[in-house]
């Protein structure tokens, strides 16, 4: 039996769910009973917590699709709106919503209290900060969450405080990115912090975001021997030799960051909902559903690298940006002397993987070429099955053959 600290227990929450669930037969009718609770108990709107982030909880919903279970909408400190899993949002502990929620996720089979599951992206904010009476006479450094057409979303460099930006020549900052703006002037509606600025510079500072690094997991010791190298007649290429020579390693799965996806409803993943709209001729949503989940929370690896995709072909400057966020996020994971494998055939690695295929892509096309041939020989030592095939594009990057001259796939 579990015990939080204010003694709540498991017994406690098996005992709310017999009464919640009583005389309501099979899953659809249970989740029911679960949103007449919710509805009946939570005052809305309330405050809440989703992945660290401060919301404003606005309804609780189910629809009858009892694999998405029941959602939460939620408004956002700038006023917009998402739905989440309601088994992700964290009330005010003790509060009735609180254990009506605990007993919705032991109920769902989930561990009934997340917090104690492992740390929030960074550490938790508190709701509706006050404007912060800024320095307006020099430089504000901020840390750009998200980039929109008029605005966008930063928080302050060492704060907790997060504030609009507007600013002319948001083009010219993606997000992970520093900032560096001259304020002209700030102010508050509905609340909120505003800040318009004309942006000086920006800057990659993979530190200053101050974000807790993606966990990994072993899984299991990875031996050169046992994997193939192709048949027996043909020849070990060069990048394969220094592989087997430094024998088994240990192999990894990188924690994979999807704000709002529920890992047992594949139609509720963003990404795929964002590839969709991008293929049926609409990037502008496509893009903003991945703005949201880096602004959720930035360790998305998978949202910089579609944002990297999305313009690849057209703006490899721009991309190059967004693939490089993604790499340095995921490097935080590894440290400098990391040497073990990543496989694509562990999935939650290929967030990783793909922003560092796109950041070596772009490094080629940009003519930057031992730089490129680093990112190659990195991403095989990591995963020498490579699966995305940069074993191919070696000879023509190490001849200095311009992208542009080969199709690249």
């Amino acid at each position: 039996m579990r015990k939080r600290s204010d003694g709540m227990t498991t017994e406690h929450l098996d005992r709310l769910i017999e009464e919640i669930t009583t005389d309501a037969y099979g899953d659809d009718e249970q989740l029911w009973a679960f949103h007449s609770a919710f509805e009946d108990s939570i005052e809305l709107p309330c405050n809440a917590f989703v992945i660290g982030e401060p919301v404003s909880v606005v309804e609780f919903d189910y629809d009858g699709n009892q694999r998405r279970g029941l959602v939460a909408r939620c408004r956002r400190e700038d006023g917009s709106e998402h739905r989440v899993s309601a088994s992700e949002v964290v009330l005010a502990e003790q509060s009735r919503g609180d254990y009506l929620v605990a007993a919705y996720r032991k109920w769902s089979g989930l561990d009934p209290w997340p917090e104690q599951a492992g740390p929030p992206p960074r550490r938790k904010r508190g709701h509706r900060v006050a404007a912060t009476n800024l320095d307006l006479s020099g430089p504000i450094e901020l840390v750009v969450l998200s980039v929109k057409e008029k605005a966008a979303r930063c928080r302050l460099v060492g704060s907790d405080q997060v504030i609009t930006l507007r600013a002319s020549r948001l083009s010219d900052i993606v997000p992970g990115e520093i900032a560096v703006v001259k304020p002209r002037e700030q102010w508050t509606y509905a609340g909120y912090p505003y800040l318009s600025a004309e942006i000086e510079s920006s800057r990659l500072d993979v530190d200053a975001l101050d974000l807790v690094p993606l966990k990994l997991e072993e899984q299991g010791l990875w031996t050169p021997e046992e994997h193939y190298w192709g048949e027996d007649d043909e020849l070990i290429e060069a990048w394969v030799k220094p592989i087997i020579a430094r024998g088994p390693r240990q192999s990894y799965e990188m924690e994979q960051v999807v704000p709002g996806r529920d890992p047992n409803d594949f139609d509720s993943d963003p990404i795929c909902e964002s590839n969709e709209l991008n293929e049926a001729g609409d990037p502008e949503a496509a893009g903003r559903i991945l703005m949201e989940l880096c602004q959720t929370d930035l360790r998305c690896l998978d949202a910089h690298a579609h944002l990297g995709n999305f313009v690849f072909d057209c703006w490899a400057k721009v991309a190059i940006r967004h693939f490089e966020v993604g790499v340095r996020i995921g490097e935080l994971s590894l440290g400098p002397d990391f040497d073990g494998l990543l496989p694509w055939g562990h999935i939650d690695n290929r967030p990783f993987l793909r922003c560092m295929h796109g950041f070596g892509l772009c490094r080629w096309r940009l003519g930057r070429f031992e730089e490129a041939e680093r990112v190659f020989e990195r991403m095989l030592w990591l995963n020498p099955s490579d699966n995305q095939g940069v074993r191919f594009l070696l000879n023509d990057v190490h001849a200095r053959t311009p992208c542009e001259d080969r199709e690249v796939e």
